[in-house]
């Protein structure tokens, strides 16, 4: 009985592993990082056949299938979690405010941020947009002085796979 009880909870940890592994294999690709992702797969791979190895055996045992299906489900809650605590790769934010949007520019540049400012034309006249490139790891403190500032205001955030150029206050040297 303990062996069996031992074998649900290895299954169940086995698929809770290789499936964060594979969501962040996933996350490597997108930012591509080919050797981590390379690496992360390879070992994923093998945690998953070792796993699926155990459930093809007890198939007629449907607690173990059960047990399979619960580490797929909450290996994709773990490996969101921890992929959202990385943080990996930039971000674009588009902000609009009719809060005085010039100002709100002038302090993100004191505070760091590379903005540049254009003119959108809406239903309701011109507005100016402000646009920030910046490290995924920095977004939930611009998001708090946006809120702080404006919290009615139009923000888009993109995932940016790559950037040249321009400023950045966060690089190593400032520049």
């Amino acid at each position: 009985m303990f062996s069996l009880l031992a074998g649900y909870l290895l299954i169940f940890l086995a698929r809770v592993t290789d499936v964060t592994l594979a969501t962040l294999r996933v996350l490597f690709v997108v930012r591509g990082r080919r050797f981590h992702a390379a690496g992360l797969g390879f070992i994923e791979v093998i945690i998953w056949v070792a796993s699926l190895k155990f459930v093809m055996e007890h198939l007629s045992d449907p607690v173990s299938v059960i047990f399979y299906a619960l580490g797929f489900a909450t290996g994709n809650i773990v490996g969101s979690y921890i992929e959202e605590k990385m943080a990996l790769g930039q971000v674009a934010v588009q902000v609009i405010t009719l809060c005085h949007p010039m100002e709100l520019a002038q302090k993100l540049r004191d505070a760091g941020y590379g903005v540049t400012v254009t003119q959108g034309y809406g239903k309701e006249g011109t507005h100016p947009i402000l646009y920030l490139n910046l490290p995924r790891r920095r977004l939930a403190e611009l998001q708090e002085l946006l809120n702080r500032w404006d919290a009615q205001a139009f923000v888009v955030i993109q995932d940016v796979k790559d950037t040249c150029g321009g400023f950045y206050g966060w690089r190593k040297g400032g520049k």
